[in-house]
């Protein structure tokens, strides 16, 4: 397995070229095209990816820790699939719709102004994460931890408050009807 540090990848196209499997360690990925590509068994250490394509990745057995999504286009990501050893990553303004974390630890993560579309949290433990200006509209939470997550600034969640573990979670008093979802009430905001 190749070790790779502190290395600049910029638009690279890996659906042109391969991509080495390997370990990368303080690495920078910027306008990269990895539609599709083969990540399995890749170990990424404080790396960072901006603008780039991550869709569809594979990533069975990936190592993420320590890393940064800026500006990304991540459809369908299975994260699920990762290495479950220390996964830490933040997102910022990425599209991650279509993905799943079914099933992973993801806790003190943070994720901004991004879409999360049809994402599949179900059985994950985001306690202590933040999800700041993030939409949440038809994501699966199902027997997940959410403790001490902030969605204060979040919205179009359906969260049941029965399935899920929610104390000391924070909500907007704008967005508590998505805790309400599945009594299929009307919430009128006017007095």
């Amino acid at each position: 397995m190749e070790e790779i540090y502190n290395e600049v990848f910029e638009k690279v196209d890996y659906k042109e070229q391969p991509f080495i499997k390997g370990e990368y360690e303080n690495c920078t990925f910027r306008n990269c095209d990895f539609q599709k590509a083969e990540l399995s068994n890749t170990i990424f250490i404080d790396c960072t990816f901006i603008g780039c394509n991550l869709s569809l990745v594979k990533l069975v057995g990936t190592t993420f820790r320590d890393v940064q999504f800026k500006d990304c286009k991540m459809l369908g990501m299975r994260f699920d699939t990762c290495s479950k050893q220390g996964l830490t990553f933040s997102v910022d303004n990425c599209t991650l719709n279509h993905s799943s974390f079914f099933g992973t630890a993801l806790k003190k993560l943070s994720f901004k102004n991004s879409q999360l579309q049809e994402v599949d949290f179900t059985e994950s433990d985001l306690s202590n994460s933040v999800f700041d200006n993030c939409d949440f509209a038809s994501a699966a939470f199902e027997h997940s931890n959410l403790e001490k997550v902030d969605f204060r600034r979040s919205y179009n969640y359906a969260i049941n408050p029965e399935n899920n573990r929610i104390k000391k979670a924070k909500f907007s008093l704008s967005a508590v009807a998505g805790l309400l979802a599945k009594y299929d009430i009307d919430i009128d905001n006017k007095s």
